[in-house]
């Protein structure tokens, strides 16, 4: 009989420490800075060759926040597959209660299957060595153990936790003695030099008794609130939603903090075994460079850059032409809104920029000058006192919501494809290079019945022009 194996990509997260091409509104999960995909899509599609002959392999099981879930369902769209569920957190608890609630779905029918667990923001470039490494750690986890996946390091890495683990006399996987947090530069160092520690890959294989079972051992809180928020979910199509208020009274622990780190020593038997799959958990800038492709003096560049006289630098251009001269070890990222320059070595400290743009509410810290919506995008291209000028794209078949604003008109001319302009009481299409106005107060709603996207430019006036002055009558995606 086969192994019942269901993938769970755990797809929360900001990633600050990629800042500013990563914002909470649109997080590192979701970019593509490896690749022709996205992070998340890399996460999914990889496990998709896991089955075997042994093992059964399910749809996958999303965990992600309330806030990205169009992103999700847009990106799986795009990969060519249809998750099992998207599991949707109201609020960021971190991942043990994100698992447990994995746990709780997987288990919902009476099956319990082998979860293997991943982040979102992970490569790895040898795929067919990591699904022979997650194969050996479903066989242990089908007996009923806890398997880690550990990384052998290549450099006295600071950004990353660590494992130790040993191979018992007579082979097999390792067992796992200790976790250790992320170690200062002399720590890693004695870490590499000693051979038996690991970089904590962050995956992590189980049955969904066993982390329920290994979880009401350690943190019984977590299991019963997160219980508590399970009762009265509810459910919309692919998407779960847990309670809202009894899931923000969920405490917030990491996986490792609560149950792993715990294990060794107790009657939980949890072992490691090593993955050599060229993986990297792109956290920082200073990861992203490693997995880069580079020029012969180590620099890496990626969008319309020049670098010259420079080594082991990295520059990442968006939106114009970024040119850099005589630097080391620097990391260079422009955005249409933001530019970051760093010492490459503290790239970690990226996520400080990020805590002082939240304490003073401005805005890079949220979105991108580009904003996707689950019916497109818009892009604020200007803006002075009275107006805002943005270029938007609707979807073949999507429509904004039914809305008015107290304090703006607007004026929309169609750049291509078709639009169906809802204006009070009257409904119209507009072609290319027709035009329409909305007066303040007026009620309206913009909508593309064609096959083409739909690009116009909309030209804002008025006294406020913030997004929070919309008032919805209807949406199609619930907003509201």
């Amino acid at each position: 009989m086969k192994i019942p194996v269901l993938p769970v990509i755990m797809a929360g997260g900001s990633g600050t420490r990629l800042w500013p091409l990563s914002r909470a509104g649109y997080p590192k999960q979701f970019l593509v800075l490896s690749g022709q995909r996205s992070l998340f899509q890399q996460a999914v599609t990889r496990l998709q060759d896991l089955a075997d002959e042994q093992l059964a392999l399910t749809a996958p099981l999303i965990v992600g926040n309330e806030e990205h879930r169009f992103l999700v369902l847009d990106q799986l769209r795009e990969a060519g597959i249809v998750p099992a569920a998207v599991l949707l957190e109201p609020l960021g608890r971190n991942t043990a209660p994100a698992l447990t609630l994995a746990a709780l779905q997987a288990t919902a029918a009476g099956d319990d299957p082998v979860l293997v667990v991943t982040a979102a923001d992970q490569t790895v470039t040898r795929p067919e060595a990591f699904n022979q490494s997650l194969r050996r750690a479903i066989a242990v986890a089908a007996a009923g153990g806890i398997t880690i996946l550990g990384v052998a390091p290549d450099r006295p890495e600071t950004g990353f936790g660590y494992i130790r683990a040993e191979v018992e006399s007579g082979g097999g996987e390792a067992r796992v003695q200790q976790f250790v947090e992320k170690p200062d530069l002399a720590t890693a160092e004695g870490y590499l030099a000693d051979g038996h520690y690991y970089w904590n890959a962050g995956l992590f294989v189980l049955r969904a008794s066993t982390w329920l079972a290994a979880l009401q051992r350690f943190r019984p809180d977590i299991v019963a609130a997160c219980q508590a928020a399970w009762l009265p979910r509810s459910t919309d199509a692919l998407f779960v939603r847990p309670g809202r208020a009894e899931f923000a009274a969920v405490p917030a622990e990491s996986v490792d903090y609560a149950v792993m780190e715990r294990c060794p020593g107790s009657d939980f038997d949890i072992r490691m075994v090593e993955l050599d799959a060229g993986w990297n958990d792109l956290g920082a800038w200073e990861a992203v460079w490693q997995v880069a492709d580079k020029d012969a003096a180590g620099n890496a560049s990626v969008g319309d850059a020049i670098v010259n006289d420079s080594r082991n630098t990295l520059v990442h251009a968006t939106s114009r032409l970024v040119s850099a001269v005589g630097l080391d070890n620097v990391v260079i990222v422009e955005t249409p809104d933001a530019v970051l320059v760093a010492d490459r070595a503290r790239s970690q400290d990226v996520k400080k920029i990020v805590q002082q743009l939240g304490a003073e509410h401005r805005g890079e810290h949220t979105l991108h000058r580009k904003v996707h919506r689950p019916w497109g995008w818009y892009d604020s291209i200007d803006h002075g006192p009275r107006h805002q000028v943005k270029r938007i794209m609707v979807k073949p078949g999507a429509s904004l919501s039914l809305q008015m604003h107290h304090h703006r008109a607007e004026h929309w001319i169609v750049v291509s494809g078709t639009a169906e302009v809802t204006n009070g009481d009257q409904v119209t299409l507009l072609a290319e290079n027709q035009s329409t106005y909305i007066p303040l107060g007026q009620t309206h709603r913009l909508a593309n019945p064609g096959k083409v996207p739909l690009e116009i430019i909309e030209v804002q006036s008025g006294s406020y022009l913030g997004e929070d002055d919309i008032v919805r009558f209807e949406d199609t995606y619930g907003r509201e």
